[in-house]
């Protein structure tokens, strides 16, 4: 079993390797270096996690139809590729942005949107497989040696990456970021071999009979999975929503170069890791939800303390609050995924899996663009860069401290007797048909 959990890390490293690039080094560049609108910069950002929807359909359709026996492995490679493909096309792409507008914009669609497409077909399927590799009583260790890798494996390519843009040109960039590409390819492709054969469930036949929209209205049926879901989308919004400006932030508030700025996510990495560790050992002791709550009350202070730092112009206070959010998304991280496995129904995982990946996607996609849009507003207003970004933090508090409450709601046994009940109902219908 452990050979298989290194594999699906090995695999989750892959995916995450193509995303720090995009989301660490390239934002700060296009929003410092090349002065493009912080709001452009979370729309392309965020523009990818439109096609979230096709991860139901992906995941549905997967459950049901294997290719030569496999039910994720194909759509993970694919995946991995595409992600490879977005982030070396991705520097061209802002660049030709910064000089010319109407030929940059169908560049940075084309990669942008690459990344993105290839980022839901494989996340989806990995954790599926995850799910159906896992008994429920260890989904919480599977969960946390894959972000125990992945946030080992972030840590590295930030120092990596910080050290092969520096100093900083844009052949310095385009060469790291095809070094980070093929890399991630090779890690994905051991991490495929022969890591599904064997492992995938049996899947009742009723759902051969189902169609997607029912499916669909399988999840909205359930009063627990529907308050899940929009948990999930306003807490990731609030943790994940700061992706493109915490860098930025630290450049335009304390002077900081791209390499002292890649370092913030060697920083945020190495504290989720300590915090990951934590969050796998506690997963017996201690119930899933109150580690989930643990989680988002740090992350919240963490990012008090980082809205702080801006407004009285205290590097220390900045760099607190970013070990506290580091250590807030690492206890979330591991308590939330372990619950969004739990909340799966039988016989329908990829269904559900997708399900989650849409709200994980849209949250990206909402918090990144509200976050840029509202930098750039009151930055204009106010005549002041850093007061935007005050401003915004300040927001993703408020949106973590609505999440802790939606969190007391949710009930992982409620929604088993829901998703029960649901399932009878849907045979005798079929019965009937």
């Amino acid at each position: 079993m452990f050979l298989k959990r290194f594999q699906l890390g090995l695999i989750h490293v892959a995916v995450a390797m193509t995303l720090l690039p995009i989301n660490s080094t390239l934002n700060r560049v296009m929003i410092k270096e090349l002065a493009i609108s912080a709001t452009l910069v979370a729309i392309l950002a965020s523009l990818p996690y439109l096609f979230s929807p096709i991860q139901v359909a992906i995941g549905s359709f997967a459950d049901r139809h294997p290719v030569f026996g496999l039910r994720r492995t194909p759509y993970i490679l694919l995946g991995l590729v595409l992600c490879v493909l977005g982030v070396v096309i991705s520097p061209q792409a802002a660049f030709l942005l910064a000089g010319n507008l109407g030929a940059g914009i169908p560049l940075s669609l084309l990669s942008f949107g690459a990344w993105g497409m290839g980022f839901n077909f494989a996340t989806v399927s990995y954790l599926s497989l995850a799910s159906e590799i896992s008994t429920e009583k260890s989904r919480g260790r599977t969960i946390s040696v894959m972000f125990f890798m992945m946030i080992v494996s972030i840590i590295a390519t930030a120092i990596v990456l910080g050290r092969l843009v520096d100093p900083y040109s844009p052949e310095a960039m385009v060469r790291a970021f095809w070094i980070i590409g093929i890399t991630a390819l090779v890690l994905g492709a051991l991490g495929l071999v022969g890591l599904e054969r064997g492992a995938v469930e049996a899947y009742p036949a009723a759902d051969d009979r189902a169609s997607g929209a029912a499916i669909i209205r399988t999840v909205l049926q359930n009063r627990q999975a529907t308050q899940f879901f929009w948990y999930l989308i306003i807490l990731l919004a609030a943790i994940l929503g700061q992706d493109i400006l915490l860098e930025p932030y630290g450049a335009e508030a304390f002077g900081l170069s791209v390499r002292e700025t890649t370092r913030i996510t060697s920083l945020w990495g190495t504290c989720m890791l300590a915090a990951l560790v934590i969050a796998g050992l506690l997963d017996r002791r201690v119930s899933r939800r109150k580690v989930a709550i643990w989680g988002g009350v740090t992350a919240l202070s963490g990012f008090i303390l980082i809205a702080a730092s801006g407004a009285f112009h205290s590097s220390a206070l900045f760099y607190s609050g970013v070990v506290l959010l580091g250590v807030g998304t690492g206890l979330s991280t591991v308590s939330n995924l372990s619950l969004m496995l739990d909340m799966i129904a039988p016989g329908k995982v990829g269904l559900f899996m997708g399900a989650w990946g849409m709200a994980n996607a849209f949250s990206r996609l909402a918090g990144s663009v509200l976050g840029g849009a509202v930098r750039d507003v009151v930055s204009q207003l106010v005549q002041n860069l850093v007061t935007g970004y005050v401003v915004v933090f300040g927001i993703e508090a408020f949106m973590l401290l609505v999440s802790l409450v939606l969190l007391r709601r949710i009930d992982v046994s409620a929604f088993r007797k829901q998703a029960e009940t649901i399932a009878v109902v849907e045979r005798a219908a079929l019965v009937n048909e």
